[in-house]
């Protein structure tokens, strides 16, 4: 039966042990691998010397008064110097010392040679030598010797213990890294997600997979998808309802024009009928380029995109702008570095521009001296940045606008109370069509505020060759 772990808590917790149990493992593997099987070769000659010693005149005490004084003689002998010892015969028989059952692997690896052997554990050493009698008789002595050592055992050193606690720490690093992918996955691409949902994108989700994960993390992504969800049904039916209403106010403004041409034929010229008739052009206006924002928004079909010589487009442009701003003393001024191309929609960004420079010319300085009362306009090639971008700059000196406003100067109707009201003649529409066609050629759009005043709108646009 499959046991789904619900909570992150618990797989901490699992995930914890794990690490300790595997550490744990690789450290005793790493112990044993890394086990010395021989003594330094000075010790060995010590080792060997002394068994060799001890072992002829046991094997004396044998010979001449038997098994129970060569027994006896080794007692004394380990209380002297600490060093248990066995006598065997060729054969592996006890003959003389007690617990000897822990010398028959090395006591038969002595019998078949005559190099002596040696065996090494952490706190120990054993070694075992050949001993022949004064009769003549090849016997076999092992000895263990205790190490009073300080420090690593022989044979180990520096070297080893750094490298068991580097396997230690290569272990758990390896199991903390999966846990934090394994956790921290989600939250980066659910991170993406949000990202893509703030620039506009509403129709991004996080991962499906990331929805079947049964803990904390899969409960938020399901509710930030549902949030996501929800927020693209909402933004979809503002755009739909900007859109028909829009559309709906066509007929009685139509209706209205033909009443006022009506009532201009009968009544003659009235003051009254010039104001209806600004109004009506006002609201007529206003409701095209709400059908504008809402077709940018909603359309599903791909705009048409040709080479467009921006460098032309802009200057055709700012000649119009600038003919327009001379009724106030003032000057649209272009400065190019070059002749750029775009591919591009040249009536959408026509518009766009067009929106931008007009929206500068509306808030420059009325009425002083030059450069107050002028808009400069920039065009220039970013071709450094990889892929190479068109840049344009259109700089009024107006009194800019409130830092914590920048963001919202793009969406639809947005007006800065002091400054950018109804009175200065916006209908705060022009900047929202711009962000929308430079979002649909693939660039992006942002404004800052100038020194010492004014306001700067900077648009980047993928160029061509």
């Amino acid at each position: 039966m499959t046991i789904r772990i619900r909570s992150l808590f618990l797989k901490i917790f699992l995930w914890f042990w794990a690490t300790v149990i595997a550490t744990g493992i690789a450290l005793v593997a790493t112990w044993i691998v890394l086990q010395p099987k021989n003594v330094p070769s000075q010790s060995q000659t010590n080792l060997a010397d002394n068994a060799w010693i001890s072992g002829t005149s046991t094997v004396d005490e044998l010979e001449r008064q038997g098994a129970p004084a060569a027994s006896a003689y080794m007692a004394q002998l380990s209380q002297k110097t600490h060093l248990k010892g066995c006598l065997f015969d060729t054969s592996g028989n006890v003959l003389a010392g007690s617990g000897c059952a822990n010398f028959d692997d090395i006591g038969k690896r002595a019998t078949t040679s005559d190099i002596p052997a040696f065996n090494m554990k952490h706190n120990f050493v054993r070694v075992a030598v050949k001993v022949r009698g004064k009769s003549g008789r090849e016997y076999v002595y092992a000895v263990e010797q205790v190490m009073e050592h300080r420090g690593p055992p022989p044979g180990i050193g520096l070297s080893g213990i750094l490298l068991r606690w580097s396997v230690a720490f290569l272990v758990s690093g390896l199991i903390c890294y999966l846990l934090t992918r394994y956790l921290t996955a989600p939250i980066l691409r659910l991170r993406e997600a949000s990202q893509q949902l703030a620039l506009g994108d509403f129709s991004t989700r996080a991962a499906a997979g990331m929805e079947h994960r049964r803990d904390e993390l899969g409960t938020l992504v399901r509710d930030f998808n549902a949030m996501a969800a929800r927020i693209e049904e909402l933004v979809s039916r503002q755009r739909q309802l900007i859109y028909d209403i829009s559309h709906e106010l066509r007929s009685p403004l139509a209706r209205l024009n033909v009443a006022l041409d009506l009532a201009q034929q009968r009544k003659g010229n009235d003051p009254a009928f010039d104001h209806m008739e600004q109004d009506i052009e006002c609201l007529n206006d206003m409701i095209g380029r709400l059908l504008t924002v809402a077709k940018l928004d909603a359309s599903a079909t791909p705009v048409p995109m040709a080479q467009v010589d921006l460098t032309e487009l802009v200057s055709q442009i700012v000649h119009s702008a600038d003919f327009e701003l001379h009724e106030r003393d003032g000057a649209v001024r272009l400065s190019s570095q070059g002749q750029y191309f775009v591919l591009g929609n040249a009536e959408l960004l026509h518009s766009a521009i067009e929106n931008v420079i007009r929206n500068a010319i509306r808030y420059t300085g009325a009425g002083n001296s030059v450069p107050e009362n002028s808009v400069e306009v920039q065009l220039e090639s970013t071709s450094a940045a990889e892929p190479a971008l068109v840049r344009i700059l259109v700089r009024d000196y107006g009194q800019g606008v409130p830092e914590s406003e920048l963001a919202n100067i793009f969406q639809p109707f947005y007006r800065v109370a002091d400054d950018r009201n109804r009175q200065s003649g916006g209908t705060g529409l022009g900047l929202a069509i711009a962000d929308r066609v430079v979002r649909i050629h693939g660039g992006t759009i942002k404004a800052q505020n100038a020194t010492p005043h004014g306001l700067q709108v900077e648009i980047l646009l993928p160029q061509t060759s």
